[in-house]
């Protein structure tokens, strides 16, 4: 029986709802591998959130890069030897973090697409912040996978980049709120889309398989379970 510790998670954090998120499925989850209320050690570090909307309404990703270097340096001085980050939108500065970082880390995105590719599914739509869609941080590492990503109408960006940010980041869901993601997975289906990413990790909080009418892959528990499996193989 390999009686080894799993690897330290450091958690890069940007958002409360999406980090909390990631935190309790890694700890939740952790028992199933490892036995009763057994997880791996983890650590969160995260900036105050306004930081990382200035220089994303900048376009700073040099900025932004700096903002999860900065996460990725306390959390190894902290003890961590693995580092994610549940925030889809940040990682459109990922090229500019790992070449400095001083600890490996797992690619939301990608974590992802290889889901997407190992379910099947062929084209994909993508939903999350009005930064996310824009970016070709999902279009890439699903391009990668031999998968299709078709982002939303620039109405729907525009909405329901609104709504993440005014709702579901500060956690105030409003009546209608999920509906209107609900349609907008519905206008996705409608143009050939076989599975959806809820590329906001906040998203997974109001929206499943249960209540969408497209599969989901749910970036925030996919990157948690990889994170959780890399750090028990690695015992």
């Amino acid at each position: 029986m390999n009686t080894a510790p799993p690897l330290h998670i450091g958690i890069v954090g940007c958002s409360a709802e999406g980090a909390a998120l990631c935190y309790r499925t890694i700890c939740a989850e952790g028992a199933e591998a490892l036995g009763p209320h057994a997880h791996p050690e983890i650590s969160l570090h995260t900036p105050s959130l306004h930081r990382y909307v200035e220089a994303l309404d900048r376009g700073d990703r040099q900025g932004v890069a700096d903002l999860m270097l900065d996460s990725a340096h306390r959390l190894k001085a902290a003890g961590a030897q693995l580092l994610i980050c549940p925030d889809n939108t940040i990682h459109q500065a990922f090229d500019l973090v790992e070449p400095r970082s001083p600890l490996p880390w797992l690619h939301i995105a990608r974590v992802v697409a290889e889901e997407a590719r190992r379910r099947g599914f062929r084209r994909v739509g993508v939903l999350g912040t009005r930064w996310l869609v824009r970016s070709e941080v999902y279009p890439e590492a699903l391009a990668a996978a031999g998968l299709e990503a078709v982002r939303p109408s620039d109405a729907w960006r525009d909405e329901l980049g609104a709504l993440i940010m005014d709702e579901l980041v500060p956690g105030r869901i409003g009546p209608g709120t999920v509906g209107r993601f609900q349609a907008a997975i519905d206008a996705l289906r409608e143009r050939g889309c076989d599975a959806v990413v809820l590329g906001c990790t906040e998203i997974p909080l109001i929206i499943s398989d249960d209540n969408a009418s497209l599969p989901t892959l749910d970036s925030t528990r996919l990157l948690a379970r990889a994170a959780l499996r890399a750090a028990i193989a690695a015992r």
